[in-house]
């Protein structure tokens, strides 16, 4: 409910402070007082179109303040939850109108952009009268109306639910079917790279260590030539032993005519000899140690060249290459069961869409029943209000192509305002005041379900008698009782139907301290607003009766409206 308003310096109002209650709240004054201004003040508190123009004369700048008071369940709090806003015991909303034409915005004293004070305000209060841009006229909010007044708004959620699984569902199975086609694109050469991997057989370390050996084997190839030239000159065909030895032999015959000459050249020989027997055998033993087989050298050649070959092709290091094989051999698998996990994810995301498309066909049902009891109802408030040839239609129109979260229909409220004519949108369909008061009829329908808190209604009496003014009265008394209700107006049987009666009024008054508007010996003129007693409810209701000149007559009538009302 709206607890408060507070206006300062916006175009005639210099200061005004309005505490406000449930029930039915009239606003009556002259052509010209000022209503329109305050229907614009609130307007652009709730995130309307700024302008600079609004600003009043010789001020830098405008305010509007609305404190409300909210149910502990009212949406307003999970929009405060969800946009990290300040919820406290009162919510309340400051626009501040710059008379350069920018404009700052304020939710419990935070800074809000004023798509978010829009949003806010849509949840607090509504505006209806006679012109486009007021609630109910969009479209886009039918759906949401008609969900709330036939109770289908749970429905709506489960099906939300349902149209998220299914676009999930369908997702992944986009994804897994362009990875299958990527994937085939690369069959042949992930099937050659297994082949070809899984063959060669590549282990960590492998390289390495046959590098190694090779290195070894390279280094004995060449210590064996020297070992074998050293073999050859201590034992083969260029030996001294055979020469050493037959020496020594003819030494041995001739000792026994110089024995003490010959014996130690003897001795010296023979230990010559025994040294190269000892040479000849360590020789013969290093040769057999520094042994290899060349066939041996070439396997592993071979092998080196093939593993650091696949290196170079994968482009990663020969350690790596087990770990290529085995990505290989995974995508390979993965290929192999694509189609059928295809298969599967297709047959899932078919699953879930005939769950949502079943839900859907079912919301749509019982939509269409709810459009029924909704034009019936409407229907049933259209002859009070002289519409009694006017009738009503709620056109639910289902479209499986544009399924979304709140289903496959899209919903608009039509008319037809006389039998035989053409219904239509009730925007386009109904005139001004036919409008105001298929929209009165709606929201009294509506009341209890997908109601803002507090309704503003702007003159939806104008150009209308007696008998339906009053009817419009009644109707908005009802309201009430479920809803906080303003209205402008211009009828005193809807006046005289109010809980409280606010007087909008202007006022001469001297220039201001700051000399504002007292310009050419102006006198500055603001917009008052005042609660009325009893007393003056019923002077004023006798004005709107007689007009200019207030008579006896007016005020017996102001009478009987307010006792009938009574």
């Amino acid at each position: 409910m709206l607890a408060s308003l507070s206006i300062r310096d916006i175009v005639l109002i210099e200061k005004l402070d309005l505490t406000l209650s449930d029930g039915l709240t009239v606003l009556t004054g002259e052509t010209g007082a000022g209503k329109s201004i305050l229907l614009d003040s609130v307007s652009l508190a709730l995130g309307g179109r700024g302008d600079g123009a609004l600003v009043r004369h010789g001020q830098p700048k405008g305010q509007v303040t609305l404190a409300f008071d909210l149910s502990s369940d009212h949406p307003a709090h999970a929009i405060l939850a969800a946009a990290d806003l300040p919820d406290e015991d009162q919510l309340v909303i400051r626009r501040i109108q710059m008379a350069d034409g920018r404009t700052r915005a304020f939710v419990n004293e935070e800074a809000v952009s004023v798509q978010a004070l829009r949003l806010i305000g849509a949840s607090l209060v509504e505006l209806h009268g006679q012109h486009a841009d007021r609630a109910l006229v969009d479209p886009a909010t039918h759906r949401a109306l008609l969900d709330a007044y036939g109770g289908l708004s749970a429905d709506v959620v489960a099906l939300g639910g349902l149209w998220r699984h299914w676009r999930a569902a369908r997702e992944t199975a986009r994804e897994e079917r362009v990875r299958l086609e990527a994937a085939e694109k690369e069959a042949d050469y992930i099937r050659h790279a297994v082949e070809e991997l899984t063959a060669l057989g590549a282990e960590v370390g492998e390289e390495a260590a046959l590098s190694e050996r090779r290195s070894a084997m390279m280094r004995s190839e060449k210590i064996a030539a020297d070992l074998s030239e050293a073999l050859n000159a201590v034992a083969g065909g260029g030996s001294p032993i055979p020469s050493l030895s037959a020496a020594v032999r003819r030494l041995e015959r001739r000792a026994g005519e110089s024995q003490d000459v010959i014996r130690p050249a003897v001795e010296a020989i023979d230990q010559a000899l025994d040294a190269l027997e000892l040479a000849r055998g360590h020789l013969e033993a290093a040769l057999a140690d520094a042994d290899f087989e060349p066939r041996e050298l070439e396997r592993i050649e071979e092998r080196l060249f093939a593993l650091r070959g696949a290196a170079r092709k994968y482009a990663v290091s020969p350690d790596v290459l087990p770990e290529v094989a085995a990505r290989f051999v995974a995508q390979l698998e993965h290929l192999d069961q694509s189609e059928a996990r295809l298969a599967r994810l297709d047959a899932a995301a078919m699953e879930a869409e005939t769950a949502y498309r079943h839900a859907a066909e079912r919301l749509s049902a019982a939509r269409r029943a709810a459009a029924d009891a909704l034009d019936g109802a409407v229907g049933a408030e259209l002859p009070p209000l002289k519409l009694e040839r006017a009738e009503f239609l709620t056109k639910v129109t289902a479209d499986p192509a544009a399924a979304g979260p709140e289903g496959c229909d899209g919903v608009e409220f039509w008319v037809r305002t006389n039998p035989g004519s053409r219904p239509g949108p009730m925007m386009k369909v109904a005139s001004g005041g036919e409008l105001a008061r298929f929209l009165l009829a709606l929201k009294v329908v509506l009341a209890d379900r997908g109601s803002a808190p507090t309704l503003i209604f702007d003159e939806i009496d104008t150009g209308v008698g007696g008998a339906v003014a009053d009817a419009i009265g009644q109707r908005l008394a009802r309201l009430s009782l479920k809803v906080q209700v303003l209205c402008v107006t211009h009828a005193p049987q809807v006046a005289a139907r109010a809980h409280h009666h606010l007087l909008i009024a202007k006022a001469a008054h001297p220039a201001s301290a700051d000399g504002a508007g007292a310009a050419d010996g102006e006198v500055p003129v603001t917009t008052r607003v005042a609660a009325l007693t009893p007393a003056l409810r019923k002077e004023e209701i006798a004005r709107m009766l007689a007009g200019a000149s207030v008579t006896a007559e007016a005020r017996a009538a102001a009478e009987r409206l307010l006792k009938a009302a009574r």
